[in-house]
């Protein structure tokens, strides 16, 4: 797809958004979704379309952890390291998962999976997994 019509696409996108009170989110979402990746491109077209700054855009892609800034198709296994699952245990997993994941999956941190109390967790598409050990991470990896 060349410039001019992911250009286009986007101004498409934030068109079927904009009646929305606080539209970026979701089109942050179907962009990512669409192109695989929110690059600078797109976010300067966002910002355009919304009358926002880039900065103002890239500032809410740079925080959540959802969107890429390059595509990247391998599967992707998001796995949470902030304090509670620390405390759990997640940093003991990360090398057995690294070696699992090797070059085929991209191992994503995040902070926060909202499964604090049945850590350590992880999450692949939409789907959320729990109370992780090495066994399990490592075989929720190599079936990503």
């Amino acid at each position: 797809m060349s410039v001019v019509e992911s250009d286009k696409r986007i101004e498409e996108i934030c068109a079927g958004h904009r009646a929305q009170r606080g539209p970026l989110l979701p089109i942050l979402h179907e962009v990512q979704a669409e192109f695989g990746c929110v690059d600078e491109a797109a976010e300067r077209a966002i910002a355009r379309a919304l009358n926002l700054t880039r900065a103002e855009v890239h500032g809410v892609v740079s925080f959540y952890h959802d969107f890429n800034h390059a595509p990247d198709d391998r599967p992707e296994v998001q796995i949470c390291r902030a304090e509670a699952c620390q405390a759990r245990g997640v940093e003991a997993l990360m090398g057995d998962a690294q070696n699992a994941a090797g070059d085929r999956v991209r191992l994503k941190t995040v902070y926060c999976l909202g499964l604090c109390s049945a850590g350590p967790a992880a999450r692949v598409g939409e789907r959320m997994h729990a109370r992780l050990d090495s066994v399990s991470l490592r075989k929720l990896i190599e079936e990503a």
